[in-house]
């Protein structure tokens, strides 16, 4: 089963920290997100590996929008 991360705010993508199939723990962070200068980790919401990663970094976010999914 699949695990979609999805943004909860529109943001820019400043850094992403991890790879298309790493694996991650539950609270690991994924990708940073910048909204009026403040970082916003986004983290795995359960364990598993990383199958995609639907963003790049500098790239403008909206509440809803795809970032990663885990396998």
């Amino acid at each position: 089963m699949s695990d979609e991360i999805r943004a909860e705010m529109v943001a820019n993508v400043w850094k992403i920290t991890t790879e298309v199939g790493a694996e991650v723990a539950e609270g690991d962070t994924l990708v940073i997100l910048e909204s009026m200068k403040m970082e916003i980790p986004v983290t795995a919401e359960s364990d598993g590996t990383v199958s995609q990663i639907a963003v790049n970094e500098g790239d403008v976010v909206q509440e809803g929008d795809l970032i990663a999914v885990i396998g």
